[in-house]
């Protein structure tokens, strides 16, 4: 693993407590089903996790954030520059910026990963579709699946955990879904991840889509992914004994996904407006169900 820790990336000791409870509400706010994992994990290595997350949650809102692609990209090339040790600016004055610089040097987390992530969310940024299944796996290897990695080198305490097989996977099953229930929302702002190849070979094309014009088509692609997103999670389910008890923590939202499917598939499923959701009690039983029998093994 290799990472940059020169004296660039410095930041104020006095300001790190509050640039790491900042993190925690973030990720508490945005990306709850990950919050609530974390707090599985010992307490010792929870701020890190959280400065990792609320970093994801950062680069995923750009698009959100800005009006057209130009700024996005300006956004993103300002973190990829923190992560190189050439950020502009005071870099402690931003709080996630601060705790993830901080949990870099504290975990020796590699760089590649987290400007592979920044790089792959670009495609967020315009409206081209996705072109192939393969781009759309390595589009979910680049960001969900380097997110299981990392948080893994963050339980394991800067050390390698093993386990990589397992975090594509599991990243890949994770992104499809989420990509899944956000289908109202890309369609309504005009972007496509679902691959140009799956939409054409059942006859559908973007405008259809983005137009909100349903049909079988629409169905069938969304139900191939389906397909696709339980197929990494059954191969994840085969690789089990591969992520030890420490990893658990990282691994728990993935327990979140079958249950959004089935969800997807019952009567009167409409995926321009269905809302794919479940109730915080029942996200947490699950993950509490999910972290109890991999402690017991």
């Amino acid at each position: 693993m290799t990472t940059r820790t020169d004296d660039r990336r410095e930041t104020l000791p006095e300001a790190l407590p509050e640039a790491y409870a900042h993190c925690a509400a973030l990720v508490r706010e945005a990306d709850h089903d990950r919050y609530i994992a974390s707090l599985y994990a010992p307490e010792a290595v929870r701020p890190g996790l959280f400065a990792l997350y609320a970093f994801s949650h950062e680069i995923a809102r750009v698009r959100a954030a800005v009006s057209e692609p130009l700024p996005g990209e300006v956004r993103l090339q300002w973190w990829r520059d923190l992560l190189e040790g050439d950020a502009k600016g005071e870099v402690h004055s931003h709080p996630v910026a601060a705790a993830l610089l901080d949990t870099i040097l504290h975990y020796r987390l590699p760089i590649a990963p987290l400007t592979g992530l920044i790089e792959a969310r670009i495609f967020d940024l315009y409206d081209d579709p996705m072109p192939s299944l393969g781009d759309l796996e390595g589009y979910a290897g680049e960001t969900a699946s380097a997110l299981f990695r990392l948080a893994s080198i963050i339980l394991a305490e800067g050390r390698d955990p093993g386990g990589a097989a397992a975090c594509g996977h599991a990243g890949v099953a994770y992104a499809l879904t989420g990509l899944l229930r956000a289908f109202p929302w890309h369609a309504a702002a005009g972007q496509v991840y679902v691959p140009a190849e799956i939409l054409a070979q059942n006859g559908v094309i973007r405008d259809d889509i983005v137009r909100g014009r349903g049909g079988p088509g629409v169905l069938y692609s969304l139900k191939e992914l389906r397909a696709i997103a339980r197929k990494h999670l059954a191969k994840l389910r085969e690789l089990r004994e591969t992520i030890p008890p420490t990893l658990v923590p990282a691994f728990l939202p993935v327990a979140l996904v079958e249950t959004y499917l089935r969800k997807m598939e019952r009567n009167g499923y409409d995926p321009f407006r269905s809302i794919i959701t479940l109730p915080a009690w029942q996200r947490q039983w699950i993950l509490w169900r999910a972290a109890r029998k991999a402690m017991r093994g």
